[in-house]
C-alpha cells in the first residue's frame, strides 16, 4: 500500500506529462511564435520548443500564434493563428505494419507536408475537418477552416 501512494504522489507531482508518457509520442514542436498551447488530459499548458506531442493532444494557437511540428515519420504540420487541431491517432511502427496518422482540424489554417506513413500506407492517413475528410496520398496542401469556437 505504501508503494501505491508513492507512485500516485509521483504521478500527481509530474502532472500531465507523466500521464501522456504512456501514450505513443507522435511529434515534437519544431518552432512556434506568439500564443500556442497544448491541451492534454484536460490540462492546458504553453508550448515549448522541442515539446513532445502525443496522440490525443489538442494543439491551439491564439490570435498571434503559429506552431510548427514534425511527426516521427517526418510529416510536417504548421498551424496559423486562431487554429485548433487534434492529433486523434498516431502509430509509426513500420516493422509491425502499424501505421496511421489521423488529425481533426476544428478551426484555423494549416499547412501539411506528408511523410513516411503516406508513402508506405496512403490509406492510413486522414486529415478531418468539419465539412470534409482528406485522404492523404503523399502530397502537400493548405487548409482553412472557418469559425468553430470562441475567438481569442
Amino acid at each position: 500500500m505504501k508503494h501505491f501512494f508513492g507512485v500516485l504522489c509521483l504521478m500527481l507531482c509530474l502532472g500531465a506529462n507523466a500521464v501522456a508518457a504512456s501514450n505513443e509520442e507522435a511529434a515534437i514542436v519544431k518552432n512556434f511564435s506568439g500564443t500556442a498551447f497544448i491541451v492534454r488530459q484536460q490540462m492546458t499548458f504553453p508550448v515549448k520548443k522541442s515539446e513532445r506531442i502525443f496522440s490525443g493532444d489538442l494543439l491551439r494557437t491564439g490570435r498571434d500564434g503559429t506552431l510548427g511540428i514534425i511527426f516521427k515519420d517526418n510529416t510536417i504540420l504548421s498551424l496559423g493563428p486562431r487554429s485548433e487541431l487534434l492529433i486523434e491517432e498516431f502509430h509509426f511502427e513500420p516493422s509491425r505494419g502499424k501505421l496511421s496518422i489521423v488529425t481533426r482540424m476544428f478551426k484555423g489554417t494549416a499547412a501539411y507536408v506528408s511523410g513516411v506513413i503516406a508513402r508506405l500506407s496512403p490509406k492510413s492517413v486522414r486529415f478531418e475537418t468539419p465539412s470534409a475528410t482528406i485522404g492523404i496520398r503523399g502530397t502537400k496542401f493548405l487548409v482553412k477552416v472557418e469559425g468553430g469556437g470562441e475567438e481569442e
